[in-house]
């Protein structure tokens, strides 16, 4: 058995299991960040609530009981990079391609299988964390990561962007390392958390019909203003 299928996380799991297998993927998440199982495995067990009430909200809306009902996917199979860098410039898609590109990512890909609505919702959120980036216009340093959790856990009230959030602050408050002075760095984030809380719901939006539109239009539609 892999170290990845080692981490389990049962049906109804209670709190005590839910953080032990949290505390299990973040062990592992050090010596390998970037593992999809170990990441949505996190984001599951401290979220599962969180999504399960965001899912009876997109049961209210048409669009939202479409979301779940066609579960679409932002998979590294489902995106033709090549395709999108060539829309032109200022687009979703060009410029979602190009933000790989010049990051030296990948796009996300997971092997746990959905077996209902939360799960869906787990693997929808880490799906457009990139996307994010790009709409928001928060960079990938550590000061503009922490600029989107900010923005998430306005957004959406995820469990694990505060958890995030108040271990790279205290370490930031502690000994900065970004480069930024502390008052700016808190500056920064407050700014990120009030314009994600102004901000309407990103979770249900589809992105995928959106390749061809202006990054500025859906800026527009789906963020606050950014504070000078």
């Amino acid at each position: 058995m892999s170290a990845s299928q080692a981490v389990f996380l049962p049906d109804n799991a209670s709190l005590f299991t839910r953080l032990r297998v949290a505390g299990q993927c973040l062990k592992r998440l050090k010596d390998d960040p970037t593992n999809p199982t170990y990441g949505q495995t996190f984001n599951l067990s401290l979220n599962g609530k969180v999504y399960a009430a965001l899912a009876q909200q997109f049961q209210r809306s048409e669009e939202g009981r479409r979301m779940l009902s066609n579960r679409p996917s932002l998979e590294a199979r489902e995106l033709d990079l090549p395709a999108f860098e060539r829309l032109p410039e200022g687009t979703l898609g060009h410029e979602f391609a190009r933000y790989y590109r010049d990051n030296k990512i990948s796009p996300f890909e997971t092997t746990l299988e959905l077996k209902n609505d939360v799960d869906f919702l787990a693997k929808r959120y880490r799906e457009t964390h990139d996307l994010l980036h790009v709409l928001t216009g928060y960079a990938t340093d550590v000061v503009g990561e922490m600029e989107l959790q900010a923005y998430v856990l306005a957004n959406l009230g995820l469990r694990t962007t505060l958890f995030v959030l108040l271990n790279s602050t205290l370490g930031q408050l502690k000994a900065p390392q970004s480069g930024v002075e502390r008052s700016e760095y808190l500056r920064r984030v407050w700014a990120a958390y009030r314009r994600g809380r102004a901000s309407p719901r990103f979770l249900d939006f589809w992105f995928e019909e959106h390749w061809e539109t202006p990054v500025a239009t859906l800026r527009a539609r789906l963020c606050a203003p950014a504070e000078a």
